[in-house]
């Protein structure tokens, strides 16, 4: 089996595939952004199940059913994603175990299509061009049974960049301009 990944731009609520992942807080309750509207759309059930289960550490990931979300949709994998600090407090490795726990959680449960959206890249922060390229290369080597990941995109600039990401894989990411760049940094 080859593994097929996607970059979509669209409402991951609406994808049909047997799981999709939210961008959780440690409470597991619901939040703004991406985790907000699967909350909407799975129904107050899916707080409560987060509840049952939480807390959650940042990089790690847990499962719920997902309840109300249609097309139907199995599980809703929670993970949190690291708040950005400027890049210096492991942010990088947290927002990777991101996407290896939910994907180790995915082939717990038996999933074969799974839907991503831009982890921690709203109000925690991280550099979009840095966490694509995160969640490629992070993705492409992470042993899985996963047969189809899509990688859903809220916005064009997103899809821009997580396309960019699946099309070069060996273009490390610019650093973010809110730093200068290191010795060794790629541009």
């Amino acid at each position: 089996m080859v593994l097929r990944i996607e970059v979509v731009r669209g409402d991951i609520t609406a994808e049909d595939v047997d799981a999709v992942v939210t961008a959780a807080n440690e409470s597991l309750l619901g939040g703004g952004g991406v985790d907000g509207a699967i909350h909407r759309a799975a129904g107050a059930r899916l707080a409560d199940a987060g509840a049952a289960i939480a807390p959650c550490d940042p990089g790690d990931a847990k499962a719920t059913p997902a309840f109300d979300l249609d097309p139907p949709v199995r599980h809703v994998i929670h993970t949190v994603g690291p708040v950005w600090e400027g890049g210096e407090h492991g942010e990088a490795e947290v927002l990777a175990s991101c996407y290896r726990r939910s994907l180790e959680v995915a082939d717990a449960l038996g999933v074969r299509r799974i839907a991503f959206p831009a982890i921690a890249t709203g109000v925690y922060g991280f550099p979009p061009e840095q966490a694509a390229r995160i969640a490629v290369d992070t993705i492409r080597s992470t042993p899985s049974r996963v047969e189809l990941i899509r990688l859903v995109a809220f916005d064009d600039p997103t899809h821009t960049l997580l396309q960019k990401a699946l099309d070069n894989p060996h273009e490390p990411p610019r650093p973010p301009a809110n730093r200068p760049a290191l010795r060794g940094d790629h541009r």
